[in-house]
């Protein structure tokens, strides 16, 4: 019997792949970015806090990964758009695109501040679109001259996404639209090798909600029995390392102990 040695690409499948991350500073974005990282991409870490990029490349360099630094304010156009450039001319490609990005301000419609508003919309729903519209071209060269002979455009909606509920309008509101793009998307990008995936989280443990953002959909459900970011990236890692011919379209990951 001739034994099976496990390849470097079999370990790494995203060895000789990048991947952009926005939203990658803290949480479910730097979570992802060691992940990826570990699965054996060079990965650009796109965020506006400069301090804790720095801290994260170095984390990934200690395990023997490699990354870059982006510098962006994401809700602006333009630098989403300077985002996707940037991975490209210091890492060669784009193979990987995690729109994570994302903020969450509750509150009921008469209460809510209009400054949250739309800043919610810039960030959840509108930096999906510039960031993954410049990112396209790219992703489609390297479905098709890549080592995977695939690639992946993957955006962290919500449960809210899938189930409004009162306080929460307009962040629910953003996460439904980009759920609606991802499966526009899936569509119109199915005969290009370029896959579209959505990961939609429950009640996780991250900056934003501990601001107490999710205050008012836990149901009394304690923090220590949220998810925790990791929880989360696996699921994107998942998605992103399942061989050319599968496509996971959609994965929604709750607590156990989560109702709705």
């Amino acid at each position: 019997m001739t034994e099976h040695r496990q390849s470097d690409t079999d370990a790494r499948p995203l060895s000789g792949c990048s991947a952009l991350i926005t939203g990658a500073s803290s949480g479910i974005g730097a979570a992802t970015a060691m992940a990826l990282a570990r699965q054996g991409a060079a990965v650009a870490l796109a965020a506006r806090r400069a301090e804790r990029l720095a801290e994260l490349a170095a984390a990934i360099t200690d395990q023997g990964g490699a990354s870059v630094p982006v510098i962006a304010d994401l809700r602006d156009p333009a630098q989403a758009r300077q985002a996707v450039e940037a991975t490209v001319e210091r890492l060669g490609r784009l193979d990987v695109l995690v729109n994570n990005a994302g903020y969450a301000a509750m509150g009921t419609l008469e209460e809510g501040e209009p400054e949250d508003w739309d800043r919610m919309i810039d960030l959840n729903f509108r930096a999906v679109l510039h960031t993954s519209r410049a990112a396209l071209p790219h992703l489609s060269r390297a479905a098709q001259d890549g080592p995977r002979g695939v690639a992946d455009l993957v955006s962290v909606s919500s449960v809210a996404g899938r189930l409004a509920r009162p306080g929460n309008s307009v962040y629910s509101a953003t996460k439904h639209a980009v759920v609606a793009l991802s499966e526009s998307l899936r569509q119109e990008l199915a005969g290009r090798g370029v896959r579209v995936g959505l990961v939609e989280p429950g009640l996780t443990r991250t900056e934003m909600t501990a601001e107490g953002a999710a205050a008012s959909v836990a149901r009394g459900l304690p923090e220590s029995r949220w998810l925790e970011a990791e929880d989360i990236a696996r699921a994107i890692a998942f998605v992103v390392t399942q061989p050319p011919h599968a496509a996971v379209s959609e994965i929604m990951v709750r607590p156990t102990a989560q109702e709705h």
